[in-house]
């Protein structure tokens, strides 16, 4: 067998892709909990933000920053932390302040799109564990007959397409049983579970050393 060939590289990456996207994390728990209790529209702005923070690792990867990352230890360790505390306020904020019905909010409509993609946004790149996803993923998928910059970059819209297409599974899943999901006794156990999980995120986070 010869040379392995760029498409065969980016169909292993597309298959690692996937099992990476369907594996259970932060970002997966705020897509349902975001789908389940405010809607499709809601949650689709939501994995947006997370896709644009996905690019944004990329792009951090494929300038050379993530490397910088890597050997400047306080620099990431200060990330995590603040991933950390991020993650700590969002379960703290679901478990004590609780959901407020939409209609009683006096935020204008753009408003609440910038606030959804920020949500998601800020949880991926604040997220350590992504950042380390695309630090030691990508550059194990360029192959050497591309230009390492514009491939790596290649590479993460390829994977962020991929997630987005796993988040739109699950946001259709939400609502084929939204009328269940959206009764407000099962919100309140959701806000539950949900503020419960960020939480223990969070810490396990602040906890992990290197």
């Amino acid at each position: 067998h010869g040379p392995v060939t760029v498409a065969e590289t980016l169909f292993a990456f597309s298959l690692a892709s996937a099992l990476m996207a369907i594996t259970p994390g932060v970002d997966t728990a705020l897509v349902l909990r975001t789908a389940a209790a405010e809607g499709p529209a809601r949650a689709a702005l939501v994995c947006l933000g997370i896709v644009c923070g996905c690019l944004t690792w990329g792009a951090t990867v494929a300038l050379g920053l993530g490397a910088l990352l890597q050997a400047y230890p306080p620099a990431f360790e200060a990330i995590k932390l603040a991933g950390a505390a991020y993650l700590s306020w969002l379960g703290l904020k679901l478990l004590l302040v609780g959901r407020v019905n939409a209609a009683g909010k006096t935020g204008t409509r753009r408003q609440g799109v910038i606030a959804c993609m920020r949500r998601g946004y800020v949880t991926n790149v604040l997220n350590p564990k992504a950042g380390l996803f695309y630090m030691s993923f990508l550059p194990q998928f360029v192959h050497p007959s591309m230009p390492a910059t514009s491939f790596t970059l290649i590479l993460a819209g390829l994977h962020a397409i991929i997630s987005l297409a796993w988040f739109v599974l699950l946001t259709a899943f939400t609502r084929s049983v939204a009328r269940v999901l959206q009764a407000p006794p099962v919100i309140l156990w959701l806000d539950r579970i949900m503020g419960t999980l960020f939480l223990m995120f969070g810490m396990k986070l602040a906890l992990e050393h290197g």
